[in-house]
């Protein structure tokens, strides 16, 4: 059994900030031999001097590692340093965020139980709940994102689990969590939301009625792009019966990438704080390009839910979409002018990346399932990195290119055939409003 207590430091952590506990917390009990950076544990098993410490150990009476399966140092401290941030109980991790999301419902979830979430959760989710639950006799009811009378009628008739996720990817509709998690309390039911695109710095699912918080750790957490994890935090009974799942189904996060994770980890708030504010002054300028059909972000004061949002998150986020006049033939005629964009399919790195639905969060989905999901095929994901927002737009502006700012960089006119005002025009009032 895991160590799912809280750590020993966590009564030096009140008042800190969270740019100060991205730094620091989680990490005290993992320094060893006055090293100032958690180490890279690569041991299969854990060694005892008798049977008796031993099975202290294995029943959970005493803390420590058996069989790095189960826990390992370095993953712990990861766990500890979210679990913190979240203000949760405790924590346990994946070995990518949608074995996160999937050993947290088939841990929860069973034969005969109901299961209320929304239309367009990632498109990995979706086909947890399309395809993968109903096989072990799962009931999924998937509501209408933006129609919260609808979610809770759902609830109202009785589920074992709601699933939110806000601001769901790559819409970014945002759910009332608050309202939604008081709705699913009223029912017995458990409240699970993915903060994935938030971020802990955002907002704080628990402080708002979920039971659980999970995160793909492989987008904001880490934000270098180059380590794949996942993580879930709440109580300890129920994070208890999720990592008793993991540790016997195997999908164990590896002690480089929670390494790898913890480092981007002292940096998130920094990461957090350029993103929000680039893409907040990204989503306006694109509202004024008369290519652009609509744009979806919550920090818009057009966006449908933008005073739910405004009241839950302390930061809009770095991920914005927005559509093209022309579908996806404008899409794929755009993206390969991009010069500071990868066309990949990640989000959250500290370099911008872009790319269609169809190619990144629903690639699993058909073209037909995207419409009904209210995922139009001419959007463009766009992850705002931490470069400038200036060279971004500059990137994005047709009159405009990057000559002259960027050392080697070709002075190109990037996307002539998305835009042709110019930047005195005002803003267009053609913003997505989370439809």
């Amino acid at each position: 059994m895991a160590d799912l207590r809280r750590s020993s430091e966590d009564g030096s952590n009140a008042g800190l900030s969270s740019s100060t506990l991205s730094v620091w917390a989680g990490e005290g009990g993992s320094l060893v031999q006055g090293a100032t950076q958690v180490p890279v544990v690569y041991s299969a098993a854990y060694g005892y001097p008798d049977v008796d410490a031993w099975l202290d150990v294995a029943l959970g009476r005493k803390p420590g590692h058996i069989y790095s399966r189960n826990t390992n140092p370095t993953v712990h401290a990861f766990e500890e340093k979210v679990r913190i941030l979240e203000g949760a109980e405790a924590a346990t991790s994946f070995a990518t965020g949608m074995a996160a999301v999937s050993n947290t419902l088939f841990a929860l979830l069973g034969q005969g139980d109901r299961v209320v979430s929304v239309k367009d959760t990632y498109g990995g989710t979706n086909r947890l709940f399309l395809d993968f639950l109903p096989r072990v006799g799962v009931e999924v009811e998937l509501c209408d994102t933006s129609d919260h009378e609808q979610i809770e009628a759902a609830i109202a008739q009785g589920c074992r689990l709601v699933y939110l996720e806000t601001p769901t990817n790559p819409t970014l509709k945002v759910m009332d969590i608050a309202r939604l998690a008081a709705a699913a309390h009223e029912a017995g039911a458990i409240v699970v939301a993915d903060n994935t695109l938030a971020t802990p710095i955002n907002q704080n699912p628990l402080a708002l009625g979920a039971d659980l918080v999970l995160h793909s750790a492989t987008k904001f957490l880490g934000g270098h792009a180059d380590a794949l994890g996942g993580v879930v935090c709440g109580g300890p009974e129920l994070v208890a019966r999720v990592f008793h799942y993991r540790e016997i189904t195997g999908a164990t996060l590896d002690p480089m990438a929670a390494y790898l994770l913890i480092r981007g980890m002292k940096t998130l708030a920094l990461r957090i704080g350029r993103q929000n504010e680039s893409a907040l002054r990204i989503a306006p300028w694109l509202q004024e390009q008369p290519a652009v059909a609509a744009v979806y972000y919550p920090g818009l004061a057009t966006h449908l839910h933008h005073d739910v949002a405004a009241r839950q998150m302390r930061g809009y986020g770095g991920v914005l979409g927005f559509t093209l006049e022309g579908g996806f033939e404008a899409v794929k005629r755009v993206l390969p002018r991009l010069r500071l964009a990868h066309r990949a399919a990640n989000l959250g790195a500290v370099e911008t990346v872009a790319g269609p639905p169809a190619t990144t969060s629903h690639v699993e989905c058909t073209a037909e399932e995207r419409e009904a999901m209210g995922i139009p095929e001419g959007l463009i994901r766009y992850s705002v990195g931490i470069e400038d927002a200036g060279d971004l737009i500059a990137d994005l502006r047709p009159q405009a290119g990057v000559r002259g700012r960027l050392s080697g960089m070709p002075g190109k006119y990037i996307l002539a055939v998305v835009s042709c005002s110019t930047q005195g025009e005002g803003p267009r009032a053609r913003a997505a409003t989370g439809h």
